[in-house]
């Protein structure tokens, strides 16, 4: 099994659709005992959590987040954790809304702490 994600910050390596995360989201990342949650925000996400377990490698979440124009939006997400060769975390994510209708897949990456913007 990958290293805890406990304190660690990630972010997308790519934008999804308008009033989505973003390239500008950071995730801080808390895991405790197979639980799992974080905090988000950035770009058109004013304030998002998450919660769900770990088992191994593999993240099983639900989402909900309050979006820039007011609205809210909710989902469910797999994810598995990956160790990238420099040592750092990437979550390769397949994600459904539950509010409304989509689906895709994406990916977060553990950031430096330089690239981690603080306040979240």
């Amino acid at each position: 099994m990958a290293r805890s994600l406990d304190g660690l910050v990630l972010a997308p390596v790519a934008d999804q659709a308008p009033g989505q995360v973003g390239t500008l989201t950071r995730f801080h990342y808390h895991e405790r005992d197979g639980e799992v949650w974080a905090e988000y925000a950035g770009g058109d996400v004013v304030r998002g959590h998450l919660v769900g377990t770990r088992a191994g490698d593999r993240l099983d979440f639900r989402y909900v987040q309050l979006k820039r124009d007011g609205t809210t939006s909710s989902g469910h997400c797999v994810s598995t954790v990956v160790e990238l060769p420099d040592g750092r975390l990437r979550l390769e994510e397949d994600w459904e809304w539950e509010s409304q209708s989509g689906s895709g897949t994406s990916v977060v990456e553990q950031l430096g702490r330089s690239d981690a913007a603080p306040g979240v």
